[in-house]
């Protein structure tokens, strides 16, 4: 259902927005341009896609890709290149690893992940990934539903695996031990020759899940055709800022398709460096940023938030570009940003997993100014339709309505899961995001509540930028169960970014008449309440 460059030029707009009042759908006014189109060839895999990207071999062996934030540990495009291709030979001729072969990662950020991704494509493997805050029974869930044959974990979560009995391969070898290590496999792996995978663009390239906050965690499939979109349309954004010399941080969970896309991936195809943080830190950020003259931060809400606290103390002056995703922002707290870091580019986007990460930003900052509460425009190849919740009407500019998004980076589906596939993508391909928006006369969209029953928490742990976890519950007649039991009972259940902070007990959950439950007159009823308190 989605456009290409030419057909959306041909496309008659009633105005700027990109809105076709005959079809109901926006429209991209962005363009890839014809050196930059999506590769369309069937017989291509992500990891591929990426190496074919590399800085040339004059540049490579000098040109620095990573850098370890606590280490100092440097790796050139050369030497990264040279580790996917070691690793890859030693989880094929090694461990087996075969195409389609799911292979589980159970680790923070560190400077050998993207390597480990890569090599799990390289070799036709299928990559599923996980929080390592999760509890034991989550990640033995997520095995056995992903269907994993290996799992890469760092040291430390290794315990978590125990009852899944898959085999372990560590991510570096502890000072204790002689377990098989992904840098061992580095070392001694020379380059072997690997299968010939004929891995298309439609194989199934990862297997993300959501975050499960309000109910079962769902395996989303990606393939190597999203994350292929996804990485041109990352490279078409850096060339569009001026960004191919920039020095960026990541302190974005890799495990995230936030992560992942930027990080593990996509800034590979653009010849960037990254200085990686194995995890958020507010004073270690500004270390980085002060030590590495760090230019372009992807970042979340409460990040944003921190720096528009923050006293002073450290050299920021190298900052040209901050983003921020996984929430929108207020236009307070975006106001408040530029007032203090004038100097700054602060580009909002809006994406999810589904979509394989972003689906719109602001390329301009020029235009992110003048739209200061808007989470961008549509990115290239995306369009999108404001359908009323009620009608099924497709909504001009200004009108509110569920964000529909379609376009070549739209998920395949949830994985085992028919029945949510079916609730989530209509026949036509068009992704249901569950967000209430609108976009405005110049196509910038606005994201203005979440239909479906779920809890953003901004990215990061912090409740003066977002909302928290609550349960509402209803007792049973004569039933004595208390707050204390029931924050206690779901703490040992779940990861500890979704232990519940508060609990509310009611008489009745509201619900709509077709069974719905109305989240919004929840989030009322508790705002009525923190008032009367005040």
């Amino acid at each position: 259902m989605y456009m290409t460059s030419e057909e959306q030029l041909q496309s008659s707009h009633t105005n700027t927005s990109g809105f076709d009042s005959r079809t109901g759908i926006y429209h991209s006014l962005l363009q890839l341009g014809d050196n930059r189109n999506i590769p369309t060839t069937p017989y291509l895999d992500t990891a591929t896609f990426v190496l074919s990207q590399f800085p040339q071999r004059d540049q490579a062996e000098s040109k620095l890709a990573l850098i370890d934030s606590v280490t100092n540990k440097r790796l050139t495009y050369s030497q990264l290149q040279r580790s996917i291709y070691s690793l890859a030979a030693g989880l094929h001729h090694g461990l087996g690893v075969c195409k389609g072969d799911v292979v589980f990662v159970l680790s923070p950020n560190s400077i050998l992940y993207p390597t480990i991704c890569l090599a799990i494509f390289l070799v036709g493997g299928v990559l599923t990934t996980a929080n390592p805050l999760n509890t034991e029974s989550e990640i033995t869930k997520q095995v056995l539903d992903s269907g994993a044959k290996l799992a890469i974990a760092d040291p430390r979560e290794v315990h978590k695996l125990a009852s899944t009995k898959l085999p372990v391969l560590l991510t570096y070898r502890p000072s204790s031990g002689d377990e098989l290590s992904v840098e061992e496999l580095i070392d001694n792996c020379g380059p072997m020759e690997l299968p010939e995978t004929q891995s298309t663009q439609s194989d199934t390239a990862a297997i993300l899940y959501s975050s499960g906050t309000t109910g079962v965690s769902k395996g989303v499939i990606l393939t190597h055709a999203n994350i292929i979109s996804v990485m041109t349309l990352l490279k078409w954004s850096v060339d569009n800022t001026s960004a191919n010399n920039d020095v960026f941080l990541c302190f974005i969970p890799m495990f995230h398709i936030y992560g992942l896309a930027f990080f593990g991936l996509g800034l590979f195809c653009c010849g960037t460096t990254t200085v990686l943080m194995q995890r958020y830190d507010f004073q270690a950020m500004l270390e980085a940023i002060h030590t590495h003259k760090v230019n372009n931060i992807p970042a979340v809400p409460p990040v944003i938030l921190n720096l528009v606290k923050y006293k002073g103390g450290y050299d920021l002056s190298s900052l040209r570009r901050v983003g921020s995703g996984a929430a929108p922002l207020s236009k307070e707290l975006v106001d408040a940003f530029r007032l203090k870091f004038p100097w700054v580019a602060l580009r909002p986007g809006y994406g999810l997993t589904e979509s394989c990460g972003a689906a719109t930003l602001f390329i301009s900052n020029e235009e992110a100014k003048s739209h200061p509460a808007a989470s961008g425009t549509l990115l290239p190849t995306f369009c999108a339709k404001v359908v009323d919740y009620e009608t099924g009407i497709a909504m001009p500019p200004y009108r509110e309505g569920e964000l529909w998004l379609n376009g070549p980076a739209v998920m395949k589906g949830y994985l085992g899961n028919e029945a949510a596939t079916a609730a989530t993508i209509d026949s036509d391909g068009w992704l249901r995001t569950g967000d209430l928006c609108y976009f405005d006369k110049d196509g910038c969209l606005y994201i203005v509540d979440r239909i479906k029953e779920l809890i953003k928490h901004n990215g990061l742990e912090d409740e003066e930028a977002g909302e928290i976890p609550m349960a509402y519950v209803v007792r049973e007649a004569e039933s004595q169960l208390g707050e204390d039991q029931v924050i206690q009972f779901v703490a040992s259940q779940v990861a500890p970014f979704k232990k519940v902070k508060k609990v509310s007990f009611i008489n009745v959950i509201p619900k709509s008449a077709a069974g719905k439950i109305l989240r919004k007159d929840l989030v009322a009823q508790s705002r009525r309440y923190v008032k009367s308190k005040l």
